[in-house]
């Protein structure tokens, strides 16, 4: 019989996944692949649970993969969901929990499509499927730890999907080809302590983190790009901790992000706010301290042989013309971009990280045919 993927959705729900916990979801997944021919391998490093599958020979001429993860965010307030968030419940067509939609629920239609499809037309290559739990978390030890795996191992994708929630209101309405660069600044501005009824004796830091804030935030980096929106700055928080209303404190922090198109990287970014900072410096006396977190680099995957293969299996599976789109945060396609060509593509994802998470198990259904899709006709034989 095929496999149901909105029933292993629901047991993968059912596996309390908080990230850094494997909670059985990755076993899970292993011993059903296991039984299905794939050849598994635990890739853990470190604290995180990773795990890499292969059907087919070791270095075959064609390979498919698929990218995702099972580890979830935390519950939030417990007492305020309807029904238990590791329940799986479902009522009226909705499947309830956490990560429902992000993502055990593309992880499920993935697996499904490719157990499923080697059993019935077992194809001349290779199916890969790389599944972290460290997504949701700092990502330092999953998927990059699997793609670091995979190179001293002589294994390959040369294609990939990652199967996060990119549809907006209906299953198949957009693809992902790329996204924006994401990176945080965090400032420290220090003057010198003293009593707000003796100016000449103090250094007040706050002015500077004021010049230093307004600089930033009305800088133009640029004004967009064929595939991308306009980058953008954001001052996050500005922090000084002082209860006292006459004196002046001694040092204040800011926080900005800045998420960018392929017109910068992180490091050309970094640059340009340590001269700002530096020209605060030399305006107000002050001595500021920055320090960086790059999350990922802008990139991009050129509309081509994988979008259109994409794009195909969607219209041919649901009428849908979906729109190729960079939108939204960082997801671990900015790993796999360096292994291979990768595309995202899953279910809709506004419920995701909400109380009362669910997914709608027909869009399940729905996207492991729309994967089985691209899997016939990635093998089809060349005419």
């Amino acid at each position: 019989m095929p496999l149901d993927p909105a029933r292993l959705t629901a047991d993968l729900v059912r596996c309390p996944s908080v990230t850094p916990e494997e909670g059985g979801a990755l076993q899970l997944l292993q011993d059903l692949l296991e039984q299905a021919g794939f050849s598994c391998s635990r890739v853990d490093r470190g604290d995180t649970p990773n795990l890499f599958a292969r059907w087919g020979a070791k270095g075959a001429a064609k390979s498919f993969g698929f990218n995702g993860h099972t580890d979830v965010v935390p519950v939030g307030d417990e007492a305020a969901w309807t029904h238990p968030p590791f329940s799986a419940h479902e009522e009226d067509g909705w499947l309830y929990g956490r990560g429902a939609t992000d993502m055990k629920s593309g992880v499920a239609a993935f697996a499904a499509a490719a157990i499923d499809f080697v059993a019935a037309t077992p194809p001349d290559g290779a199916i890969v499927l790389t599944i972290t739990g460290d997504e949701e978390g700092p990502g330092r030890d999953g998927t990059i730890a699997i793609l670091d795996w995979m190179q001293a191992n002589g294994e390959a994708m040369d294609i990939c999907i990652v199967g996060e929630p990119t549809s907006v209101e209906h299953i198949g309405d957009m693809v992902k080809i790329g996204r924006r660069g994401s990176m945080t600044a965090r400032f420290t501005v220090t003057g010198k302590q003293g009593h707000s009824a003796y100016l000449h004796k103090a250094l007040n830091p706050m002015p500077a983190v004021a010049l230093l804030a307004h600089r930033l935030s009305t800088h133009q980096l640029d004004e967009g790009t064929d595939h991308f929106d306009a980058s953008t700055i954001s001052v996050t928080t500005i922090d000084t901790g002082n209860a006292a209303s006459n004196v002046i404190p001694a040092r204040t922090r800011m926080t900005v992000n800045i998420r960018f198109n392929e017109l910068h990287t992180g490091q050309t970014l970094t640059d340009w706010l340590r001269a700002e900072a530096q020209a605060v410096t030399e305006a107000t006396g002050t001595k500021i301290d920055m320090e960086t977190q790059i999350s990922g680099e802008a990139f991009l995957t050129p509309p081509g042989p994988l979008s259109d293969l994409v794009r195909r299996a969607i219209g041919q599976e649901t009428n849908q013309s979906p729109v190729l789109s960079t939108t939204g945060g960082t997801s671990d396609a900015r790993f796999v971009k360096d292994h291979c060509p990768v595309v995202e593509f899953g279910l809709v994802g506004h419920r995701m990280h909400e109380v009362d998470e669910r997914v709608w198990t027909q869009d399940i259904h729905d996207l492991k045919r729309i994967y089985t899709r691209m899997l016939t006709e990635y093998f089809a034989p060349q005419r």
